[in-house]
């Protein structure tokens, strides 16, 4: 990626679309700025962008419960809606690590830790959640954990 950072990429695609009338990825990109600038204002701090992609995980994690939600209650226009949004929440989180490249980084940190058993699951989540942050899902990989340890 270039040197700008994921906040001013977001912020310079908010002008595009402005500038291009697209209505629909406009309001994604203000429903992204406004979620950044609730936790900015809420902590009082500029956000860097590993805690930008913290925020767009936890709105993707909200709208595939929402789409789930809505799928489930027959609302397929409302699920499409979350789904146009969540293509364009996607674009802002960096490729996404294969299930054999997840592996091979949980062996390596229970190696490193030496974890054997369940209880120490903790010190392997605390060494792959730095480098897994927006690469992968967490709950995959808490799982794949599980299997490894049990």
């Amino acid at each position: 990626m270039s040197d700008t950072s994921l906040k001013q990429r977001i912020n310079d695609d908010v002008k595009t679309a402005m500038r291009n009338k697209d209505r629909e990825r406009l309001g994604t990109l203000r429903l992204i700025t406004a979620a950044i600038k609730q936790k900015e204002v809420d902590e009082r701090i500029e956000l860097n962008d590993d805690q930008v992609l913290s925020v767009l995980e936890k709105m993707i994690k909200q709208h595939k419960d929402s789409i789930e939600q809505y799928e489930n209650a027959g609302r397929s226009e409302l699920a499409d809606k979350e789904k146009a949004e969540l293509v364009v929440i996607q674009e802002y989180m960096p490729a996404q690590l294969s299930e054999a490249e997840i592996t091979a980084l949980i062996d390596d940190a229970i190696t490193e830790t030496g974890a054997s058993e369940m209880k120490e699951m903790g010190k392997v989540m605390g060494l792959l959640k730095p480098k897994l942050a927006g690469r992968a899902d967490m709950g995959q990989v808490s799982a794949l954990i599980k299997a490894k340890l049990s």
